[in-house]
């Protein structure tokens, strides 16, 4: 294949209601295939939606916060486990269109949530990558990942891999996707300002590929919304009372290409950004700057990767 017909979906998550967001997710994605897409993306956590309380409630992370423990409570609650009949109809859509589906959600093992960009593909079982570190806040609900769910899918035209929000400011995680070889990065953000636009367009430089930059729009109201759907919470109301403000993520998705341009771009609101992608524009840029190759030094750099999974606990 010479060309990939790509799209990011930004759209507002149905938060905390992950069943409702399924849903949503299952309309749009179809929408976007029905479009012509191969490749479909969604932003950061668009199952469960971002957690935006903990940047914008005053108050979310002191100690014992009843508004905070409650919305735990409901994302635990609620959150994508392992063999999750309500996604479904995710693979059912990717099983017959041929397309691939990257998703953002919250994922609960054992009793922890973990932050899991997932890649559905045809006929395959769903690729986790869990986010490694959570940034700031984001460690009051989110475990850490582990290096077993670093991986790409190998599609017809090539592979695809995906990376979360401040993971792009690892240079060793980027490293290592890029040693996987990925033609297409799912770049997943909870909306794409400035600075994190600049990491995805370095991000398509340093590993010549091309970057869908996928992010949410998100309001306050979305996540009253949200709140009523899963059964309601009155302190958890109170804390979301307590946000300033209305929107809160911005969109601003965009598709760049292996050489840093912007292909396409959003706006604030909700759309679909489509983009055709000239596959051979990957090749012509490895001639001049390959990191993981010729313009490497392995003999004075070494990087290793330990794929095993981390239960921390052996039952033998």
């Amino acid at each position: 294949m010479s060309t990939l017909k790509v799209a990011i979906v930004q759209a507002a998550p149905i938060p905390l209601a992950i069943g409702d967001g399924i849903e949503k997710a299952v309309r749009l994605a179809r929408e976007a295939i029905e479009g012509g897409a191969q490749l479909v993306a969604f932003g950061e956590t668009f199952l469960g939606g971002y957690p935006l309380w903990l940047d914008e409630a005053p108050g979310a992370a002191l100690w014992d916060h009843p508004g905070t423990k409650a919305m735990h409570r409901i994302l635990l609650e609620q959150a994508v486990v392992a063999n999750d009949e309500r996604l479904l109809p995710l693979q059912e859509l990717c099983d017959e269109s041929g397309a691939v589906i990257s998703i953002g959600a919250h994922e609960r093992i054992r009793q922890s949530l973990y932050n899991n960009q997932m890649t559905f593909r045809p006929g395959l079982p769903v690729l986790d990558h869990r986010k490694l570190v959570p940034t700031h806040g984001e460690r009051l609900v989110w475990m850490r990942g582990d290096g077993s769910t670093l991986g790409v899918h190998q599609g017809e035209w090539g592979k695809v891999g995906s990376l979360i929000c401040w993971e792009h400011w690892m240079p060793l995680a980027r490293a290592a996707m890029h040693n996987l070889g990925e033609g297409v990065h799912v770049a997943a953000w909870p909306t794409v300002r400035e600075e994190y636009a600049l990491a995805s367009r370095h991000y398509a430089m340093e590993g010549r590929c091309f970057v869908l930059a996928a992010g949410l729009v998100q309001r306050r109201d979305d996540l009253f919304d949200g709140l009523e759907r899963s059964g309601g919470d009155a302190a958890a109301k109170e804390l979301i009372q307590a946000i300033d403000g209305e929107a809160l993520n911005r969109g601003g998705s965009m598709i760049i290409a292996p050489d840093a341009r912007i292909v396409a771009q959003a706006g604030e609101g909700e759309e679909t950004l489509f983009a055709d992608l000239a596959l051979g524009e990957i090749g012509q840029g490895l001639v001049s700057l390959d990191t993981d190759g010729h313009y490497s030094r392995p003999d004075v750099f070494e990087l290793r990767i330990d794929t095993g999974a981390k239960d921390g606990v052996s039952w033998r």
